[in-house]
């Protein structure tokens, strides 16, 4: 492992990039910068940026509160994508304007799914008493 990189192999230039464009969208979608009626009337979470090793591409992973009117919520960032990469290359300083492609964050709904296989009855019998 290179003394630049995590333990899941990314470097820490390209992690701390792509928490700096997350703050962006998400100081832009909280304040409602954004001029449409879907982004306003919905509280979007930005989960994570995932930034191409050559910073030229962000993949960005959203999910709407309460997962609710995802795909909605989807095709109006992908509609307003080129005035948030525009606001995201002025207020992060680098070489090359990131394209961004939004993505539904599933890490949440995965979870609850591990969670209800584990407290399922079927499980629970596996475990004993302890």
């Amino acid at each position: 492992m290179r003394h630049n990189e995590t333990p899941e192999g990314r470097s820490v230039r390209l992690l701390r990039v792509g928490e700096q464009v997350r703050h962006v969208l998400s100081e832009l979608l909280a304040r409602g910068e954004v001029h449409d009626d879907t982004l306003q009337s919905h509280l979007v979470s930005v989960t994570e940026v995932r930034m191409s090793p050559d910073l030229r591409h962000a993949t960005v992973f959203v999910k709407p509160l309460l997962g609710q009117d995802e795909d909605v919520v989807l095709k109006a960032l992908r509609t307003n994508t080129a005035f948030l990469q525009r606001e995201v290359a002025q207020r992060v300083r680098t070489k090359y304007a990131a394209k961004l492609k939004f993505l539904l964050d599933e890490s949440f709904d995965e979870g609850s799914h591990i969670d209800r296989l584990l407290r399922s009855d079927h499980v629970a019998q596996d475990l004993g008493e302890e």
